[in-house]
């Protein structure tokens, strides 16, 4: 073996020695809660890992700490700027508090040790930035793929052709060499799609206690009084549940074109969300942003009568986290 590749395969090694002692110390920093003392002001920043009703976790950007954001009905929510489409209600903002999205919070500490938020203000498209984020961390696991494809191809011509034997060789140490290196990018990207998939699966926590579909008039989103008495009843139910969450989807049955189906499907939702909160007392802070789905997964076909009355609905959920019903 040359000398080259020898220097280069150490310092892969030592790479690979780095990331791996990195990823110890990330662990052992990201495991820790950090604890604010009563009446302590603080303003941090990071990404939401989980919420439990009131309750909102984020990792601290500089610390890599988890920090347990408290919301109330005081809390202010802002959403800042953007460029990117966002949902259009600003006053359903709180309702965006989901797993992924990075927020700023300031207030002061409680007496759980918590931050008791003042405020709280995001940008969209800070969420936005972190999907493309995952889908280069997937790139660079193909191009990691890939690269052993090359070398071991390489290493199949130098067998194959005796002649150019010394060359193809050098080939598959070059191509081997890269395959090599895209296995310690491989390393880091790992720790960081996990990362991202616990930011944006926090649903997978949570179980359906009780699910309701609504129906609505053709072109409307004017919710029937016929449906108040079902989401009364799902309300209270939520409400017997210690750190529960309600989310809302609505749907279109692809009668008016793609556009006003999408609007029409987001007005529904956002009109049972207004209704849990101004008549059923539901803090917004406990709805998971209302989302219109448009036409796309209709229960029934659109060909019909019967089928279009199926597809204008919301499905209502009432999710609770199974950590807290497990006593965990």
């Amino acid at each position: 073996m040359n000398l080259a590749r020898v220097s280069k395969l150490s310092a892969l090694l030592c790479a690979i020695a780095t990331i791996l002692i990195t990823s110890s110390a990330f662990a052992a920093t990201t495991n820790k809660t950090r604890q604010f003392v009563q009446g302590e002001k603080a303003k941090v920043s990071g990404s939401i890992v989980s919420r439990d009703g009131d309750l909102v976790r984020i990792r601290d950007k500089k610390s890599g700490e988890v920090i347990v954001v408290s919301i109330g009905d005081t809390t202010h929510i802002e959403r800042k700027m953007h460029k990117l489409p966002f949902y259009r209600h600003t006053d359903l903002d709180v309702t965006a508090l989901l797993a992924g999205l990075t927020i700023e919070a300031e207030g002061v500490g409680n007496s759980n040790g918590q931050l008791e938020a003042r405020k709280i203000s995001f940008t969209p498209d800070d969420f936005a930035i972190e999907v493309a984020q995952q889908h280069q961390v997937l790139a660079n696991k193909a191009a990691a793929q890939n690269a052993q494809s090359t070398a071991n191809q390489a290493a199949n011509a130098a067998g194959a052709a005796q002649s150019s034997a010394d060359q193809a060789q050098n080939s598959a140490d070059q191509a081997s060499l890269q395959a090599e290196a895209a296995g310690v990018v491989g390393l880091a990207d790992a720790a960081a799609i996990a990362a991202v998939d616990q930011r944006v699966s926090d649903l997978d926590d949570y179980k359906i206690e009780s699910e309701n579909d609504v129906y609505f008039e053709r072109d409307s989103a004017v919710l029937k009084d016929e449906a108040k008495p079902a989401l009364a009843d799902l309300a209270k139910l939520a409400k017997s549940f210690h750190g529960y969450l309600i989310e809302i989807s609505g749907y279109a049955s692809n009668t008016l074109g793609s556009k006003t189906d999408q609007k029409l499907s987001e007005e529904r939702a956002a009109a049972i969300a207004r209704y849990f909160y101004e008549v059923q007392n539901i803090p917004m802070r406990r709805i998971l942003i209302p989302v219109g789905y448009g036409s796309t997964h209709p229960l029934a076909s659109n060909a019909n009568a019967e089928g279009r009355e199926l597809n204008r609905r919301v499905d209502v959920k009432v999710l609770v986290n199974k950590s807290l019903e497990e006593g965990l």
